[in-house]
């Protein structure tokens, strides 16, 4: 297909390149702004369900935040040193 192509392309090397580029670019065009937002709705990439423990989505998940079991995380910096503000240049 694509020999059959670039043989009926016309005006020599030049021309098969530019048509082949202008080809490429129409067919990524169509693909863009037709297919895919055509398609979209159909996919389930979207389809996004986060459950609990309990398998209710949305469901209770209980305590959240630092005091949540299993965030024992030790931080390898001071967390409090980046609220400070910096000190004032002095003249």
């Amino acid at each position: 297909m694509y020999a059959w192509i670039w043989r009926k392309l016309p005006f020599g090397l030049a021309g098969k390149l530019a048509g082949s580029v202008l080809i490429t670019a129409a067919a990524v065009a169509l693909l863009w702004f037709v297919v895919f937002p055509w398609a979209e709705p159909l996919l389930p990439f979207d389809d996004v369900q986060v459950t609990q423990d309990s398998g209710t989505p949305g469901g209770d998940g209980g305590v959240t935040g630092p005091d949540a079991p299993g965030d024992e995380h030790d931080l390898p910096y001071d967390t409090e040193q980046n609220n400070t503000p910096p000190p004032s240049p002095k003249k």
